[in-house]
């Protein structure tokens, strides 16, 4: 299977980008929410040159849907590297709340210093990031449990950013998902697109589905016979036919309905049908 290139940066987040470079001096810390699934491919290094002075804390989001030990080897990886992290689900609110106390753990040293300066206490001022479909908009409303309010008279509010009051201790500047200009792995594209996270008509759909049937052949084969009867050793062609005759996905005269076997593939891949499932592996980084 040929991997092409992808190329895909609509002219908003070019804007989004410019907005967040100015508006991240005035925070204390960025929350940067990964897809658990994809701690490697969602971490979009466009952001990351404009952040990486900030204390940041790496948030890893749809926690249940992700292989928790290709997410434990990735946290600790992270970690090695200076960030702090936790991992979420912002669905069920699954460790929400250790979010608000972990920042200000991180940010306790330089609260005491602004006290001994007898500067005036303050909110912190919180700047939340990610790609599309993350699971921001969740996440924020698990933070503010609809106690949430703009603050108009605050800088940077926007209609693409807004800020948004968690009590009177505690701000946090939303930002809309920002992609990056292309994927130079071409398997981050394919990542990407396998949960959604870009919109299914960026890729073929036919070429998503192969990705990720043979990447489940690779490294899941165990969950791949027990949801359709694939064998490891089966072709592509094979392995497509399986599944269409499982679930009578037959036109007339028996030929293969495509699409609707790649819409009962993505729709599992993207409800944990299959168990819960990382794309990307620990050699897809340099520890």
């Amino acid at each position: 299977m040929t991997h092409k290139q992808i190329q895909w940066f609509p002219g908003h987040m070019f804007k989004s980008l410019r907005e967040i470079k100015e508006r991240v001096k005035l925070m204390d810390l960025v929350f940067v929410l990964l897809d658990a699934r994809l701690p490697f491919s969602s971490m979009n290094p466009e952001l990351y040159k404009i952040i990486s002075h900030k204390p940041m804390m790496l948030l890893f989001n749809k926690m249940d849907l992700a292989d928790d030990n290709i997410t434990h080897y990735y946290m600790k990886y992270y970690q090695e590297q200076g960030y702090h992290t936790l991992k979420i689900d912002a669905a069920s609110g699954k460790n929400v709340h250790k979010i608000r106390p972990l920042a200000e753990e991180i940010l306790k040293e330089k609260l005491a210093r602004e006290k001994a300066k007898g500067l005036k206490t303050r909110a912190l001022r919180c700047m939340i990031l990610g790609i599309p479909n993350v699971g921001k908009s969740t996440l924020i409303n698990q933070l503010s449990k609809s106690a949430a309010t703009r603050v108009a008279n605050t800088p940077g509010v926007t209609k693409s950013q807004q800020w948004i009051k968690l009590g009177d201790d505690f701000e946090l500047l939303d930002t809309p998902g920002v992609l990056w200009p292309k994927f130079d792995d071409p398997k981050v594209g394919y990542h990407l697109a396998i949960t959604g996270a870009i919109k299914d008509k960026i890729l073929p759909e036919d070429d998503v589905v192969f990705y990720a049937l043979e990447y489940l052949q690779r490294f899941y084969p165990d969950r791949l016979k027990k949801r359709y009867g694939i064998e490891a050793t089966m072709s592509l062609e094979e392995m497509l036919e399986t599944i269409g005759k499982q679930r009578g996905c037959l036109l007339k005269g028996g030929e293969l309905d495509l699409a609707r076997i790649n819409q009962i593939v993505l729709t599992d891949l993207r409800n944990k049908q299959l168990g819960g499932l990382s794309f990307d592996r620990p050699h897809d980084v340099s520890v």
